[in-house]
């Protein structure tokens, strides 16, 4: 919805839909906890001029790992960091409250919207 309102470039929507999905992915994989959901909010920070994703999960004891090599072609998993690492200006992790740890991803729009 956010997207559509501030009339994003098609290049940052898809951009934005991709991080969504990998950060998404990975807090469903490497992040479940039975019973308990995780949570992605997009937001604006610096004026507006930043778009920040965040997945926040409950397993705080699991935190990603930097990417590192590529995987083998034929293996179906573990890329998404990979991903995020190319598409994001930056991403990190912030930890708590307990349980919880929150993985993020910024864009930098004016740079994005201009190319």
């Amino acid at each position: 919805m956010w997207l559509r309102t501030w009339d994003a470039p098609r290049e940052v929507a898809e951009t934005v839909t991709q991080l969504v999905g990998e950060l998404a992915a990975n807090a469903a994989v490497h992040g479940r906890v039975p019973g308990r959901d995780f949570l992605i909010t997009l937001h604006l920070t610096d004026d507006d001029r930043v778009l920040r994703i965040e997945a926040t999960d409950t397993r705080a004891e699991r935190l990603p790992t930097p990417p590192g090599q590529a995987p083998a072609p034929d293996e179906e998993s573990g890329r998404g960091l990979l991903i995020v690492d190319t598409l994001a200006d930056r991403w990190g992790v912030t930890d708590g409250p307990v349980p919880r740890k929150t993985v993020w991803a910024e864009l930098d729009l004016a740079h994005q919207s201009t190319g």
